[in-house]
């Protein structure tokens, strides 16, 4: 079977060289790079890659241009913070090789600076297990801006946890805020596209159940104070759209 390594970036030059030394183990290498004007182009050729430049403002809509530039039986789709190690690419041969699914969830592992951070992802903050390795023409992005959300026309098969992506995820905590920040701008537009910021009360719950979700039920107390600085993170990050959505339409409006 053969697969398609598949990387969606944005001037990520610095980061991109380690992440596509990672990817030889594929059939072919498609890096899409969205208003890139850093030297990523360059980078990606050098690597071997089949380059894909435009601008593409909603994440869907790049990432859906990526799969279709792919050529391969099977997709994987991996972000230019990201390195597969060899153990996970023996995995993976060894699940497409004896699949009759669609599409298979990949484990993550999350770094915030060099801790590696197990419990407490949640929602918009993060995740444990991605649906990133899929048949061409099985998955298709929603046009949202951030996070959007995925159809599939397969069916889930196994779940890839023997080994995992490593994810450098935040650099420290003010880059971990860094984040939140640009995800929630990129959720306010998502949500006056939608029609509006909707209610603060609805707002409130969200933002609440996240925490207790990501702090309980997630496990993020077994990270310390760390865990309860990602369970937060993870409530803020919705509370922080509605707000900006409300209080500052003119600024985020598509």
């Amino acid at each position: 079977m053969s697969i398609t390594a598949l990387v969606v970036a944005r001037n990520e030059a610095a980061r991109l060289p380690a992440c596509l030394a990672c990817l030889g183990a594929a059939d072919e290498l498609v890096v899409v790079l969205d208003r890139s004007t850093d030297a990523s182009a360059e980078i990606a050729r050098a690597a071997g890659a089949v380059v894909l430049e435009g601008a593409w403002p909603v994440e869907g809509a790049r990432r859906n241009a990526g799969i279709a530039a792919c050529s391969s039986t099977w997709v994987l789709e991996v972000d230019a913070d990201e390195q597969v190690p060899p153990e996970l690419w023996a995995e993976i041969r060894r699940v497409i090789a004896a699949s009759a699914h669609g599409f298979h969830r990949v484990r993550i592992d999350n770094y915030v600076g060099s801790r590696l951070v197990l419990h407490g992802w949640e929602g918009g903050i993060g995740t444990t297990l991605k649906p990133i390795l899929f048949r061409r023409g099985v998955k298709h992005w929603r046009a949202q801006r951030v996070h959007p959300g995925v159809d599939y026309t397969g069916t889930e098969g196994e779940r890839i946890t023997q080994a995992g992506i490593r994810h450098a995820l935040d650099a420290d905590i003010s880059d971990m805020w860094r984040r939140v920040d640009s995800y929630s701008n990129a959720k306010a537009t998502d949500l006056l596209a939608a029609g509006g910021a909707g209610n603060l009360a609805n707002a409130l719950r969200r933002a609440l159940s996240r925490s207790v979700k990501s702090y309980v039920g997630r496990g993020g107390w077994r990270e310390g104070a760390l865990g309860l600085l990602i369970a937060l993170c993870a409530g803020l990050f919705p509370l922080l759209a509605h707000l900006k959505a409300r209080l500052e339409p003119e600024k985020y409006r598509p």
